[in-house]
């Protein structure tokens, strides 16, 4: 029977969710949650100085907004040490490691010293190593791996295929300092592989690390996980992604009024490919996700596509899905909240609008209709649609639509009506309405505007801009 799988996200909490981070993070959920497997999150705390309490907050709250639910309890690094230390001790009972006294002054004596004979980098090689523990000093110790001096290492990685790296620059790395302190490279092994973790996807910059840490797996007898290194993620102009690119945190997206389902679609489709698959919901992408299709090339950050991506995943959306996601949008950009009757109008409305929006501040300049309050200001463009002509025909039509059937049909009846007898085509009349409904040049179907916001309001409107 095959081991169930389980993927990990182990985020540093020194900063916000950077957008990368976010696409690891959904690689590894979409690759366990297609599997029936498990979604495990780490906080990689172990520096102290770095770590906050709020950078954690924040990348949870990004993994929230994205949807990505992870199984079990959030597990910290620092709280772990004890274990770490455990394990490192092990090594030194199972002589895969040994006890190096090296004063740091002599270690940087021994690359000094390289230097001068013009060594670009030189492996350190502890004379604690095959050292007679009866010559052991009473003083502090770090303990270090014993790594392999010849012959050449193999990193098997889904994405990267087989890495080789030569032996002989591997260096017999730290795992437990002097002080006791685990470092990074022995801590995320044991958390890994007491967390049963199958599966190591996360980015290409931590192939290098990859070398060393199946030293350690080695050397405890413990399974290597399979290894996928994804490529980062550039800006348009293919440099690394920084802030002169536009948004890199994934909560600066949410701000500016990205769905999470159409954010997820696109970070899915950034780096990874399956046939034509274009846009899909995430339960498709559970589905089709694989490591095979992940690229080796970085992934380009397009914000056009990104937005046509949303628009679809709008238009898909449920309209009450859609207006929750909405409000959330709305604290996270620092803006009111809707109204009662804000709220009551939109949601009759969003039908009318949410297939021509990719984000919500689109979404609600186009639904202006529904969330304007009475007088209705119309801006410079609408506004010239209102001329005394005009205004006299919009008068004229609020007694006929006192008691007309409040359907499309009668609407389009008594409105096309109106328009023949004033000698003018339907298109001459729609301005002025679209002024009067809704302050815009630019609107939704003026029957649609009159369906959402009722009888007695467009009467109301259709009175204040005939006045």
């Amino acid at each position: 029977m095959t081991a169930p799988v389980v993927t990990r996200f182990a985020p540093s909490p020194t900063g916000f969710l950077h957008i990368g981070g976010g696409r690891t993070a959904l690689f590894n959920w979409l690759y366990a949650r297609g599997r029936g497997g498990k979604f495990l999150l780490r906080i990689e705390d172990t520096d102290r100085e770095r770590s906050t309490p709020e950078a954690t907050a924040a990348i949870l709250k990004g993994l929230t907004w994205l949807g990505l639910d992870w199984d079990g309890d959030v597990v910290s690094q620092f709280e772990r040490k004890d274990r770490h230390a455990e394990v490192a001790h092990q090594m030194l009972a199972r002589d895969t490691a040994y006890k190096c006294f090296s004063t740091p002054e002599e270690i940087a004596a021994f690359r000094s010293e390289a230097e001068a004979k013009g060594a670009s980098y030189a492996v350190f090689q502890s004379p604690w190593r095959d050292a007679d523990p009866a010559s052991h000093p009473d003083a502090p110790y770090a303990i270090r791996m014993k790594a392999p001096r010849s012959g050449t290492s193999e990193i098997r990685d889904e994405v990267q295929g087989i890495v080789t790296i030569k032996n002989e620059t591997l260096d017999d790395m730290i795992v437990l300092r002097s002080d006791g302190t685990p470092t990074y490279m022995l801590a995320v092994v044991v958390d890994d592989h007491d967390m049963g973790v199958t599966h190591v996807i996360r980015g290409d910059d931590h192939l290098n690390n990859a070398a060393r840490q199946q030293m350690v797996y080695d050397a405890m007898g413990w399974a290597v996980p399979v290894w996928a290194h994804i490529p980062l993620i550039h800006g348009p102009d293919g440099k690394k992604l920084s802030k002169r690119h536009g948004a890199t945190g994934v909560e600066e997206y949410q701000a500016m009024g990205y769905p999470a389902a159409g954010m997820r679609n696109y970070l899915t489709r950034l780096g990874w490919a399956h046939g034509d698959a274009e846009i899909f919901t995430s339960a498709e992408a559970m589905q089709m996700f694989d490591l095979k299709g992940i690229g080796r090339a970085p992934a380009r950050l397009d914000f056009k596509k990104l937005e046509n991506t949303c628009g679809h995943h709008m238009a898909m959306t449920d309209d009450a899905a859609l207006l929750h996601e909405l409000q959330a949008f709305l604290i996270a950009a620092g803006k009111p909240a809707l109204t009662a009757a804000q709220h009551d109008r939109l949601s009759r409305g969003l039908y009318c609008v949410k297939d021509r929006a990719k984000t919500f501040p689109e979404l609600l300049e186009k639904a202006q209709f529904a969330l304007t309050e009475r007088p209705v200001v119309a801006d410079e463009a609408a506004a010239k649609a209102l001329d005394a002509v005009s205004r006299g025909i919009l008068k004229s039509l609020t007694p006929r639509l006192q008691n007309a059937s409040w359907t499309k049909d009668a609407l389009e009846t008594i409105l096309n009506d109106a328009a023949a007898e004033n000698g003018i085509g339907f298109g001459k009349l729609a301005a002025p309405l679209r002024a009067a409904l809704a302050g815009r040049a630019a609107t939704p179907s003026v029957f649609d505007m009159m369906l959402v916001i009722g009888r007695d309001e467009t009467i109301a409107r259709l009175t204040d801009a005939g006045a």
